[in-house]
């Protein structure tokens, strides 16, 4: 694919959009919906998808779209957008400011672009695929920690944390007594960006979706950090489980997470 950063404006609009939107409801009283036990979808969430959405297509109306709640089209065409209009929705239904909006781009299911904007903090991520990544057009990478004792980690917890004994759970407190400390933000995309720009050094998560993991994945990995499965082979966004790092701790993090590992 040549030039994919020809696609990257419409994204921007598209994210700018949405997080404003978002941000100017943050306050407002929310009727909240239970998709399960502990997975929530707002009418927040579904309008900002639609704003995406009618961006996007208008402007490439022959790609395809995959997004959270309920927008799907042509999910097997060679371009498709990989969406998720409001990662954090947890927090944001609580009125707690950290959320952001997720947009990626991928061609023949290889993702080539990435935004994730953050309208609490007016960040904007973005990473085309063979660029770098960038924190508000600044050039940004990975942390230097190579010691997993002095590592600020990341992670988050499945829907099905209350009825699965595949939760996670294992996994963070075998990392909780060998990392310098552990955060749980509740944004998966978030978490990535983070990772990308050295806030923090190593994230892992298991069960996530492909709107989750497309556009951090891919802003990792142009900061110069490394992605992967949980046992170290090759990621795609189309695999549930995955370990983010600033390539430094991904031995080890592999190692503690072998420890726990749950076929």
């Amino acid at each position: 694919m040549d030039n994919p950063e020809i696609f990257l404006p419409a994204a921007l609009e598209a994210a700018r959009e949405a997080g404003r939107y978002l941000l100017h409801g943050l306050s407002q009283k929310k009727e909240v919906e239970f998709k399960g036990q502990v997975d929530l979808v707002t009418v927040f969430d579904r309008r900002s998808e639609e704003m995406i959405y009618d961006r996007l297509s208008r402007a490439f109306p022959g790609h395809g779209f995959l997004a959270e709640e309920e927008i799907r089209r042509q999910a097997d065409a060679d371009y498709c957008w990989l969406v998720d209009p409001l990662d954090g929705t947890t927090n944001y239904a609580h009125g707690l400011p950290v959320f952001c909006v997720s947009i990626a781009l991928s061609f023949r299911n290889r993702v080539i672009l990435g935004v994730v904007y953050d309208p609490n903090r007016e960040e904007i991520f973005t990473a085309v695929r063979g660029q770098g990544a960038f924190l508000n057009g600044e050039g940004i990478s990975v942390s230097g920690t190579d010691d997993l004792g002095r590592s600020l980690l990341a992670t988050g917890f499945p829907y099905d944390v209350r009825s699965s004994q595949d939760n996670n759970l294992d996994h963070f407190s075998n990392f909780a007594v060998r990392a310098q400390a552990i955060r749980r933000l509740g944004s998966a995309a978030l978490d990535l960006c983070y990772v990308a720009c050295g806030r923090f050094d190593g994230y892992w998560e298991k069960k996530l979706k492909p709107w989750d993991l497309a556009a951090g994945s891919l802003l990792v990995e142009e900061a110069g950090g490394r992605v992967s499965d949980l046992e170290g082979g090759e990621f795609n966004v189309f695999s549930p489980h995955i370990v983010a790092s600033n390539g430094y701790l991904h031995q080890s993090m592999l190692e503690i997470l072998s420890l726990g590992l749950v076929k």
